[in-house]
Order: C-alpha cells, then structure tokens, then sequence
C-alpha cells in the first residue's frame, strides 16, 4: 500500500507538486514572521548587553530604565557607587529621538551615558563620546566618523561607530555623553532615567526598584508588544492556510481512488494500510514543503528591512508541525477511503 500511494503521487505529481510548493511558501513565510519576531528580542537583547550594565536602579512607581523611565536627580548617586557588591554606578539616560541628515530625517534611540562608565558600548570604529557636542552612532546610521548630524536642531561631531546598533524594530542607536543627552532631552536639567550598575546591589535603596537585564529587555521591547502579538496571530492563520491546503490534496486524491480502495478491501488488504497509503501521501507532501520553505525563507529573509533572526527551534519545530497539522488536515480523505463500501468494486463505471 505504501508503494501504491507513491505511484499515485508519481500519477498525480502535478498536482503533488503544486500542493508542495504552495505550502512551502506559507511556510517560508511562518518562519520569516517568526524570525521577524525573534528579531526584535535579539536586538533589544544586544542593545542591552553592549551596555555592559547588570542592574538599573529606577526611581520607585517606573516600570523599567528605557520606556517605562521616570526622570529623576541622581542625587543618590555617590552613596549608591559605594555600597556593598557594586562595582561602577553611572547616571544613565535614555529617550527616542529623531536624526536629521541633510534632506533626510530618520527615527532613532538616544543613550546617554559617561565616556567610561556603565552604559556606554564598545566603539568598532573610533572613540565614545567625551563632550556633549560629540556623538557614536549604529553602523546602521550610515554615517562615518568625522561627520556631523543633527538632533534636536544641535549639530554633533561623530567620533565613533557601534556596529550593527539597533532596536525598536532597527531603529539605529544614538550614545552621548551623559550630559549632551540631558542637553537634548531634559533641556539641560541635571535628570536621568536610571542609575547603571555593574556588579550587584545587596541592598536597594529606598525610593528605587532594580531592574536586571531581563526586565529591562523588556521594558525596551514595551511598545512593540501589540506588533509581535499580530505577528504571531498572522503565523498560525498561515498555519491553517497550510493544514488546509495538504487537507485539500490528500481529500482530492482520496476521492478519486475510492475504487481502488474498494478492490483493496474486497480482497483483503487490511483498513490500516489503506489509511497508512493516504497518511504517507500527506507526511511526504508535509516534509518536501518544509524542505522547499526553509529555502525560500533563506531567499526572502534579506528582503525586508527588519533584521529577520530565525531561531534554532523552529527549524526543529516545523517538520514536527508540519506532519502533525498534515495528518490532522487530511484527517477527512483518510476516513473516506477507509469507510469505502468494497462491493464497488464489483460495481460498473
């Protein structure tokens, strides 16, 4: 019987392949989506590790140092840097912004941190920031150093790049110095969002909340919340597009064999191989359109301007789906086959 179901594949295969590469390309793009998604933590995760800070210090009622933020006087700063298992503690301040370069002006994530200290990443290019009038700047930007851009209508003197510096779905990130991003974002005000710590606080102090890195991945991540929800709604409704299709197939093919199947049971071959024949059809036509959508989701990836990162699971994962979601789809063309009356047969055209 199995052999007999790749005949009928070989019989049919233009309508096999059709159903195959009609899947694998909602596949492909199950695993762009996914990837899309999965990009957006990878970088908010980056952003936050090149910052080199284990615990944010946030004023007490603030959901996190980035978008949840509440400025506030650091006035704690000296007594916090000299407390028991802490390291470093920097005034850290954070805010969107945009950039204007020449006609263009682009969205992007101001950071503001001192020259040396917590919050401020390692140059690939260049020097950090050591005047409010200098800035590095993402790689992403498209700008070198020696160059000038413009924030808030104040020209800055890039002196470093960051490579490949994102978040916020690839908005490029933005570093000065302390005191030139309380100039762009306080109004000069002696404020900041956060206090960075590198090392570990045995004690928080009253009037604050820590936040590790985790928290603050997603604090950054906040208002990009509702995007990776519709993200994932839109991939299982590809998923059911999916079911459908390989369902479809299997039903199509099922229907016209019942006379076949009729001569198997009429002369004893047992109802489970029947069902194994059509379920075989169904995981072959699963499996080759996973193959064929990890490929296209390779091709389309470099396509879209969000970094696309697909994680390692779902490459395991689909296959898996893949043959669970085809067995379930044709779950009706196996119960026609196998409810087959065997006196058709013997019955005319």
């Amino acid at each position: 019987m199995l052999f007999a179901a790749l005949r009928d594949m070989q019989w049919r295969k233009r309508r096999f392949v059709i159903a195959t590469v009609s899947t694998a390309i909602i596949f492909a793009m199950t695993l762009v989506l996914t990837g899309l998604a999965n990009g957006f933590r990878a970088e908010a995760q980056r952003t936050v590790d090149s910052l080199g800070v284990d615990v944010f210090l946030v004023k007490e009622g603030a959901s996190g140092p980035f978008v949840g933020a509440t400025p506030f006087a650091p006035t704690d700063l000296r007594r916090i840097a000299v407390m028991p298992g802490v390291q470093e503690a920097a005034p850290l301040v954070y805010a969107g912004g945009t950039v204007t370069l020449g006609d263009e002006t682009r969205n992007a994530d101001l950071f503001g941190a001192p020259e040396h200290g917590p919050g401020m990443p390692q140059m690939s290019q260049g020097r950090p920031p050591a005047t409010p009038a200098e800035v590095a700047v993402s790689s992403t930007l498209g700008r070198n150093e020696g160059e000038d851009i413009e924030i808030a209508s104040q020209r800055l003197h890039i002196v470093g790049i960051v490579e490949n510096s994102t978040a916020l779905a690839n908005l490029p990130n933005i570093f000065l110095t302390t005191q030139g991003a309380q100039r762009l974002v306080y109004g000069g005000q002696p404020l900041v969002a956060s206090i960075g710590i590198r090392g570990a606080i045995e004690q928080v102090p009253a009037g604050y909340t820590a936040i590790d890195r985790d928290a603050a991945i997603a604090d950054l991540l906040r208002p990009l919340k509702v995007a990776v929800n519709s993200i994932t709604i839109v991939a299982v409704l590809l998923w059911v597009v999916a079911a459908l299709i390989v369902g479809s197939i299997i039903y199509l093919s099922a229907l016209e064999r019942l006379r076949d199947f009729a001569v198997y049971k009429a002369i004893g071959v047992p109802t489970k191989s029947i069902a194994a024949g059509l379920a075989l059809q169904a995981i072959v036509v699963a499996l080759s359109a996973v193959v064929v959508g990890i490929a296209l989701s390779a091709l389309l990836a470099p396509i879209f301007p969000m970094q696309v990162i697909v994680p390692g699971y779902a490459y395991v994962l689909l296959p898996v789906v893949a043959v669970v979601f085809g067995l379930v789809a044709s779950a009706t063309g196996l119960h026609r086959a196998v409810s087959v009356d065997p006196a058709m047969a013997f019955g005319g055209p």
